[in-house]
């Protein structure tokens, strides 16, 4: 007897973000993870509106980028502590992204970011799929390499202050070197990448992840912008009363020799 359409068992659907557990499970590894992540968006954003201007990009923080179906589902993600994707909607059909689902939208983001709180060999680690028992996860590097090909690979150990930043080059991940600003260069986006010393968000002066533009210049957090404004404004306040003492003495200056420079010459 032959089968037909309605004997075949159809698989289901695969799922989508909201029916995919927004994490992998795992808790936030450091204090400086939340405000790091918070500093790298708060500077980059203007770039990235400029990029583009429709707005379609998405900005993941802490968040699971699903690349392959399991049970359970978190046993297919990775997460890393910060990426960036682009031409991409920030929201699906009026929803908040919770998480972002490789095999549905196939677009890689372009950069992601890992903040290490031990010495990076989990950040680091090159194991495969193949060969790994029931429930083991392969590396996230082998992950972010070979299966979702991410361009930009940063790991960035923040207990030591050790910064690798690996570029995709042939399929493989070649490990960067830095410019003469000890910058690395991430050409896609038209900056770089370094680390900064100073103080954020009530935490002590130490060692930051930020990025630079491409001449070197620092870009800013919305309090640094507001406090560079205000510098900028007292500036202009103090030339303007610089210039108007140095006409009050010229004119004081005039009247002793006799001149009214009030007079139309």
């Amino acid at each position: 007897m032959s089968e037909t359409l309605a004997d075949i068992a159809i698989p289901p659907q695969f799922p989508d973000h909201t029916q995919l557990p927004e994490s992998d499970g795992t808790f936030v590894k450091n204090f400086q993870e939340h405000p790091q992540s918070i500093i790298i968006t708060d500077s980059i954003i203007q770039t990235l509106e400029k990029i583009h201007p429709d707005g379609q990009f998405c900005i993941g923080q802490d968040c699971g980028i699903y690349w392959r179906e399991t049970e359970p589902p978190e046993k297919g993600t990775v997460a890393p502590d910060w990426f960036y994707v682009p031409d991409v909607a920030p929201r699906l059909e009026g929803k908040i992204r919770r998480s972002y689902v490789f095999w549905r939208e196939y677009i890689p983001p372009l950069i992601a970011i890992e903040l290490a709180s031990g010495n990076g060999d989990e950040e680091r680690d090159k194991t495969p799929l193949a060969g790994l028992q029931p429930g083991e996860k392969p590396g996230k590097f082998w992950v972010y390499e070979r299966i979702i090909r991410i361009p930009y690979y940063v790991i960035y150990e923040v207990n030591n202050g050790n910064l690798e930043v690996y570029h995709l080059v042939d399929f493989c991940y070649q490990k960067m070197q830095p410019n003469e600003r000890g910058h690395y260069p991430i050409p896609p986006l038209g900056v770089e990448l370094g680390l900064w010393h100073g103080s954020y968000l009530n935490n002590p002066e130490q060692l930051w992840l930020r990025w630079w533009d491409n001449e070197g210049n620092l870009l800013l957090v919305g309090k640094e912008e507001a406090q560079l404004e205000k510098f900028r404004a007292e500036q202009q306040q103090q030339r303007a009363e610089q210039a108007e003492n140095k006409a009050a003495k010229l004119a004081a200056k005039l009247r002793e020799l006799g001149i009214d420079p009030d007079d139309d010459l």
